[in-house]
């Protein structure tokens, strides 16, 4: 048999998928925590520092929101590996003008995911801004759309927070069937959260995934929004307990979630950030 009569084993390889990249296997680096399946708290030292930068005394404009964005894109990105559908794509390179070869196939992101994305006045502005243009690397644009809701806390006589006001809204349509992803820095008593899912539950439908992006939480925003919404998946990139007894401090968090304390007596959380919101926008009410 001469060479011109074997089959092209070339030609034939470049429709087969390389096995490498069939299905990819995510696993997103987390602290190990007691407050169930739908939390997830990176472990990432890079975030930590970038978000340390951002929480530092002195740090402000514009260095603020250069950081944000990059952790945001951080957030967004884990956020999306971990819980979003995927598809089998088949991308011609440049190569393929050379060789049959030069096509890539593998799963990736299914860019036909629908999101919506909650921008919440104040802190959650810039965020969301960030999650929306990245959003446009990966998916349709048509699929995707930011919502804008402002809110802030209800307070008591004692400057406690008893809730969050809902001022106004626009919301360009039903959520049902799509992601929605509330991008908001700071995840203190969860009032804000709660409320954002109640208002969208109760006039545009129920997003088949909704999930909470944020700098910091504590573990009284997490049995809030556990207990109001336990649908709902949480990403964070830190958590804080810092009010806590040492000896709390030194179990897993989660362990002892009754004996945790992350808020102060006016709802501020410790560590922290200090207000974010007012620090993001130069506006100090």
């Amino acid at each position: 048999m001469t060479n011109d009569s074997k089959p092209d084993q070339r030609k034939d390889s470049a429709r087969i998928d390389d096995r490498a990249y069939r299905q990819i296997p995510f696993q997103a680096p987390e602290i190990e925590h007691r407050y169930g399946a739908n939390v997830h708290l990176l472990a990432d030292p890079v975030a930590l520092a970038l978000l340390a930068r951002v929480v530092a005394k002195g740090t402000v404009q514009p260095e603020v929101n250069r950081l944000l964005v990059e952790l945001y894109r951080i957030l967004v990105s884990v956020a999306m590996a971990a819980g979003f559908p995927r598809r089998r794509l088949e991308v011609p390179t440049r190569m393929i003008e050379k060789t049959a070869e030069g096509v890539w196939r593998g799963e990736a992101i299914d860019p036909a995911s629908r999101v919506v994305v909650a921008a919440i006045a104040r802190g959650g502005l810039l965020p969301s801004q960030v999650v929306f243009d990245f959003l446009h690397h990966l998916l349709e644009p048509g699929g995707i759309r930011t919502d804008h809701l402002a809110l802030g806390r209800a307070v008591d006589a004692a400057g406690r927070v008893t809730g969050a006001d809902l001022a106004s809204a626009k919301i360009g349509g039903p959520v049902d069937g799509a992601f929605l992803l509330i991008p908001d820095p700071m995840g203190a008593t969860g009032s804000t959260i709660v409320r954002v899912l109640d208002h969208y539950a109760a006039n545009h439908g129920r997003a088949l995934t909704a999930i909470a992006l944020h700098l910091i939480v504590t573990p009284e925003y997490l049995r809030r929004v556990r207990d109001k919404h336990p649908e709902l998946i949480v990403w964070a990139l830190r958590l804080d307990r810092g009010l806590s007894p040492p000896e709390i401090l030194d179990t897993i968090p989660g362990e002892r979630w009754s004996e945790e304390r992350g808020l102060d007596d006016h709802d501020y959380i410790v560590p922290g950030a200090g207000g974010l919101g007012e620090v993001i926008t130069n506006s100090w009410v």
